[in-house]
């Protein structure tokens, strides 16, 4: 049975869709079969994988008002063993759409859990709110990672995401884990990011990965080519961070197996 990962805080500019595009990649290059979800509007996943936004036709958008089944969504793309169901920014009326719905916040996980069985990793690219649609992430999620950039406001925002799992942990999903935090955007130069990883790593513990992702030009410059950073450079730090990331996650779910 594969693992449903939800990518997930409502600060923008984290790291959040970088993560889950080249954490995806990374595990397909282990030879993970590994879906992504692009839950997020803006539709940067999908475009991150070389998928032109304006030529899709069926997605996440789809899934949730239930018009298609999960598997007519899926896409495959040019990452090895990385399929997709890509965004769209018809996927801001979702929230409208679904508010008056019974049972809204259980939209993805009814629509996605039949995949469970075909994929080891399914991991969902959440939007920058605590709206409806990360609502539905989460309550489909098994587990969830959360990118913390490595800067001042690090920690803001923190406790308020924390809340809401806390919520969704009672209300909609009591299995719902914290896979764990991610720190992101690390600059060892900056005595600030030194400090932000101490206060992380000094409050949450465990909870934290050993991986940490820097600072990385070719990071940066991935997404314009369409490319994850295991294609673009696989030799840059950027593609070593993510790849140690995937190999974390890996052993952590080989050993709870």
């Amino acid at each position: 049975m594969g693992k449903i990962i939800a990518i997930a805080n409502q600060k923008g500019g984290v790291g959040k869709t970088t993560t889950t595009v080249n954490l995806a990649a990374s595990l397909g290059v282990l030879e993970k079969k590994v879906l992504l979800i692009d839950a997020d509007p803006q539709a940067n996943a999908t475009s991150g994988l070389g998928i032109d936004v304006d030529s899709v036709e069926s997605g996440t958008y789809q899934l949730l008002e239930h018009s298609m089944t999960a598997r007519e969504t899926i896409i495959a793309t040019e990452s090895p063993n990385v399929d997709l169901i890509p965004s769209h920014i018809d996927l801001v009326a979702i929230e409208i759409e679904l508010v008056d719905k019974d049972e809204r916040e259980y939209m993805m996980k009814k629509a996605i859990t039949e995949l469970k069985s075909s994929y080891d990793y399914i991991l969902i690219d959440c939007a920058p709110s605590l709206g409806l649609l990360t609502l539905n992430a989460l309550t489909a999620a098994d587990s969830v990672i959360i990118p913390i950039q490595c800067e001042y406001f690090a920690l803001e925002g923190l406790g308020k995401l924390l809340n809401t799992i806390k919520s969704v942990q009672k209300i909609h999903n009591p299995e719902l884990d914290i896979e764990g935090m991610l720190l992101t955007m690390y600059d060892s130069r900056l005595r600030l990011s030194n400090q932000v990883v101490e206060e992380v790593r000094k409050h949450f513990a465990d909870m934290v990965f050993d991986t940490i992702i820097q600072r990385n030009v070719r990071l940066s410059e991935a997404p314009s080519y369409g490319e994850s950073i295991i294609k673009y450079d696989a030799s840059s730090k950027g593609a070593t961070n993510y790849l140690n990331l995937a190999n974390e996650v890996v052993k952590k779910n080989m050993e709870l197996a």
